[in-house]
């Protein structure tokens, strides 16, 4: 099962602050802990919201709405992507993490959806055309 990790923002990294040396040395060997395990697939950090767009769709229209962005705890600051058994697994991983912010901080653990989830609507041809797409992407 992949599940995406999501680490919410805070007041600090909506700021921009950086991790300590230390927090940069403990989530890297997190990382690496993941990543011998045959875990982790990809994460990484994102910049504070207020270097980013929204793109609000309404119809045909489509509203580019710069950052920052209120609500700075439903946010996202970084993300996981893990290969895990179950989402028990899920959990004690992220419960290994080292606190990602300082202070007090989330993380939101997600599974992504299986091709078996869509029922009949995800027909044969739609799942034949999505898994070339997924070779495509892995053979870049």
């Amino acid at each position: 099962m992949r599940v995406m990790v999501i680490v919410k923002a805070t007041e600090d990294s909506e700021k921009g602050l950086m991790p300590s040396t230390e927090m940069f040395a403990a989530m890297g060997k997190f990382n690496e802990e993941l990543v011998n395990a045959g875990v982790m697939l990809t994460g990484d950090g994102l910049k504070p919201s207020s270097h980013g767009k929204r793109i609000a769709f309404d119809g045909p229209s489509r509203t580019v709405i710069d950052g920052p962005f209120a609500e700075t705890r439903e946010l996202v600051a970084g993300f996981w992507i893990w290969e895990v058994k179950d989402m028990a697994e899920a959990i004690e991983w992220a419960k290994r993490c080292p606190n990602p912010m300082p202070g007090p901080s989330d993380l939101e653990i997600r599974p992504f959806y299986e091709a078996s989830d869509f029922g009949e609507e995800f027909t044969q041809e739609l799942r034949a055309q999505e898994d070339a797409l997924r070779d495509k992407l892995e053979n870049r």
